[in-house]
């Protein structure tokens, strides 16, 4: 092999290897915000967070790969990359968590900030705020206090708030369980439309054990893929 082939052969391997990095790194990132229907054994972030979905150990569903989860299955489907998945089984957006106890620890207000730099965001939560019962509050979207931070209402405001502020120009969806208590929906909806943040209301998603089974991870994927393509944001 002469020498100009060659140096033709490696300008096109770098090349070549130059369009695949530029074209990764192009791909829309993304990060969730999230309770147990987002975890995985493996790729949460920190890695000390609690868990419900593993590959060897059950809860009462049939999930047993990562790529199965909803959020694997639209990254995949849809062409983005995951950049942070910092998800807790059984976390509360406020401060209050079961049995009254102090979820300040754990809570979707004390996680916000460690999301990575992503494109886009997905918040899912609110589940665990509906089972648990926490105190709801009053519609409060400003001046907020510590202590009305352990009820749902300031402190969902607090956090959309302050993650529209700190995410400037990041893509934020709050993620709305099917089947939890109607003031729980309703003060979803209202304060994310106080804050200009899309409310991807689910429907229908199949469940074992309260918690997605195969076919309700498909489902989320699928209607978060609707909703966004309908609006016209899905990446290309």
């Amino acid at each position: 092999m002469n020498l100009k082939i060659q140096n033709f052969l490696l300008i096109l391997v770098v090349w070549s290897a130059t369009i695949g990095t530029t074209f990764s790194q192009s791909r829309k990132s993304v990060s969730i915000l999230g309770d147990s229907y987002s975890t995985f054994e493996g790729f949460v972030t920190p890695d000390t967070n609690s868990l419900w979905y593993y590959t060897y150990l059950k809860h009462s569903t049939d999930v047993s790969s990562v790529t199965q989860t909803w959020w694997h299955r639209f990254i995949r489907q849809n062409g983005y990359r995951l950049c942070v998945n910092n998800s807790f089984s059984g976390s509360t957006i406020c401060h209050t968590g079961y049995r009254m106890e102090d979820y300040s620890d754990r809570s979707f207000v004390s996680r916000m900030k460690n999301l990575g730099c992503p494109d886009v965001i997905f918040i899912f939560g609110g589940t665990n705020d509906s089972w648990a019962g926490v105190p709801l509050g009053e519609y409060r979207f400003e001046h907020w206090t510590a202590e009305e931070l352990y009820q749902f209402r300031p402190a969902m405001a607090y956090m959309l708030a302050f993650m529209n502020d700190y995410y400037p120009h990041v893509e934020i969806y709050f993620l709305l369980n099917s089947e939890l208590r109607e003031e729980i929906n309703e003060s979803v909806r209202t304060i994310c439309r106080n804050y200009g943040v899309d409310c991807i209301e689910l429907r229908d998603i199949d469940k074992m054990g309260n918690h997605p089974s195969v076919l309700g991870m498909a489902q989320i994927s699928e209607q978060i893929t609707e909703f966004l393509s309908r609006a016209g944001k899905l990446s290309p």
